[in-house]
């Protein structure tokens, strides 16, 4: 595997190195001892899998708040995605930036997202199937969320208007929600 450091710190893209036969080619996606070798964590207790039916429909911005701060390893296994992290670390030169990477069943990336970040992706094709590794379980009392075009942020999303669950559609604005925060 490949581990490339993005701008934003701690987040990676990591790459299988495919080894290619007339048969098809093997990859290995993920090894703990890789990972550590690369100061991240290796040890992820639960994965889910997002399917997402048509083109456009887009989930996110969520994460999870300290001490349950999840971290993710995120990989598109059917179709194409464009998976995109915000940085909430207030004590960050990135906070409140983005990155956008395109997670593809073809090229195989994942996208290895550190906690204190904000996560969420668009399908850009039908039946998009999205697989993540996470480091923490669901721990609902630390859940949070953020708007997908929250001005905070200027995400340039592809594909617009997108398709949104009640939920994602009524997040809040990053601002409000830390000016709560601190009261």
């Amino acid at each position: 595997m490949r581990f490339t450091e993005q701008p934003l710190s701690g987040v990676f893209i990591v790459a299988p190195e495919r080894h290619i036969d007339r048969r098809g080619h093997f990859a290995r996606t993920f090894c703990r001892d890789e990972f550590v070798a690369h100061s991240l964590v290796g040890d992820f207790i639960q994965c889910n899998t997002s399917y997402n039916v048509r083109r456009g429909t887009l989930r996110g911005m969520h994460f999870q708040r300290a001490p349950h701060e999840e971290i993710k390893l995120v990989r598109c296994t059917r179709g194409a995605i464009f998976d995109v992290v915000v940085d909430l670390r207030p004590e960050a030169s990135t906070f409140c930036r983005w990155l956008a990477v395109e997670l593809t069943a073809e090229n195989g990336l994942a996208l290895y997202v550190p906690g204190g970040f904000a996560h969420g992706f668009q399908s850009l094709t039908d039946e998009a199937e999205v697989f993540y590794q996470m480091s923490e379980p669901f721990h609902p009392e630390s859940a949070g969320a953020v708007r997908w075009d929250d001005p905070a942020f200027g995400i340039e999303w592809p594909i617009r208007p997108p398709i949104l669950s009640d939920r994602d559609a009524s997040h809040q604005d990053f601002r409000l929600m830390i000016s709560k925060d601190s009261r």
